[in-house]
Parts: C-alpha cells; structure tokens; sequence
C-alpha cells in the first residue's frame, strides 16, 4: 500500500518535470501559461536545482539537468522496488 503510493508519486513528480521541461520551450510571459509555468517551477526548481548545481549547462546553452533528474527518480523507483 505504501509502496504503491510512493511509487505513485514518483511517477506524478516526473510528469510534473517533463511538463515543466516541455513548457520552457513555449512563450510563457503571461496569463495563464506563464502561472501554470511558475508553479510548476516553484515545485520543480528545488529539485532540479540541486542538479543544476553539479552540473554547468553544456556549452553554456544546453541544460541537461532535466534529463539527469528523472533517471535519478527512475533509480529512486527501481531501489523501492527492489527493496519493498
């Protein structure tokens, strides 16, 4: 029961950031795009951000930290798995 809970969430948190990721690339100045996007951002950024940290955008451009974070998520899952 708990388990399938915590893997729910993991599973809903990596929707989140995929969204929040996909967002980025549209225009996001204002209305109800740009709110949704800020939201997103204040429960993704924390995460993504101890990523970021540790990782410097490639070519200055590029920022792979999304990507590093859902597969920390995925092993976070699998380890659950494993365990329980």
């Amino acid at each position: 029961m708990l388990t399938s809970l915590i893997l729910s969430l993991i599973n809903a948190y990596s929707i989140v950031i995929f969204v929040y990721v996909l967002m980025s690339w549209i225009p996001h100045d204002s209305g109800v795009v740009g709110d949704v996007y800020r939201i997103l951002g204040m429960i993704c950024d924390p995460f993504l951000d101890l990523f970021k940290r540790l990782i410097p955008p490639i070519g200055g451009v590029l920022d792979i930290t999304p990507i590093i974070a859902l597969v920390v998520l995925q092993l976070i899952e699998r380890l659950i798995v494993i365990i329980l």
